[in-house]
């Protein structure tokens, strides 16, 4: 991790970063559950199994806490994506690999979505979350438009489909998946990847039954 910490004579080495994660992880989960003013330094500390003295050794107040907190995620959520497309060949096999790099992401990082959420929906202006935030996602949303443009390069784009809106739309689906990740049961977040893959890759419906007499369509 390329984030550091201040030290206020915190322990170094792995036992050290382990505990600093946990504390991450603690920010996350309370954060997500109570909103950004209600997560109080003790209650972290509480969740991350030590006391808040301790918790002081690794960040020296809540504001850069959260911070840290924050940066964590940007960190690693769209580089480690943009890496996993990067080593992988194929315009469809690097949006199946987008969407399997980002539900690891949400099985490390559980509270993610719903944490940025509380951070945006409170409106903490004086951490300045909100503008890395949208940066984050325009970087994803960057992502997509060099594996579209590449589709694009290769003929692959349906008739009349432009770059920005099939971007668009492949955008809005990992944006709802995320969503809809932070707020249904796990069974029911992995159906729905399952089926965003399907749809991707055009075998989500039976378009001869689709087509065929009595379908309904025309």
């Amino acid at each position: 991790m390329s984030i550091s910490s201040p030290s206020l004579g915190r322990p170094v080495g792995a036992h050290g970063e382990q505990t600093r994660q946990r504390v991450i992880a603690a920010t996350m989960r309370c954060v997500a559950e109570v909103g950004y003013s209600r997560a109080t330094i003790r209650e972290i500390a509480r969740v991350a199994g030590m006391t808040s003295g301790s918790l002081y050794h690794y960040f020296p107040n809540k504001a850069e806490l959260m911070k840290a907190t924050f940066l964590e995620l940007a960190d690693i959520a769209v580089p480690g994506l943009v890496a996993a497309a990067a080593r992988t060949e194929g315009v469809l096999n690097k949006l199946m690999v987008v969407l399997d790099e980002g539900d690891g992401l949400l099985r490390d990082y559980p509270y993610a979505v719903a944490f940025d959420r509380a951070i945006r929906a409170e409106g903490a202006q004086h951490l300045h979350l909100a503008e890395n935030s949208d940066t984050i996602f325009a970087a994803l949303r960057h992502l997509i438009v060099g594996i579209i443009e590449q589709a694009a390069a290769e003929g692959a784009l349906g008739p009349g489909v432009d770059i920005d809106s099939a971007a668009d739309a492949i955008y809005a689906l990992l944006i709802g998946l995320y969503e809809h990740a932070a707020n249904a049961p796990d069974e029911s977040y992995h159906s729905a990847l399952r089926a965003s893959k399907l749809l991707i890759s055009g075998a989500l419906f039976d378009y001869a039954r689709l087509d065929s007499p009595g379908s309904g369509t025309k």
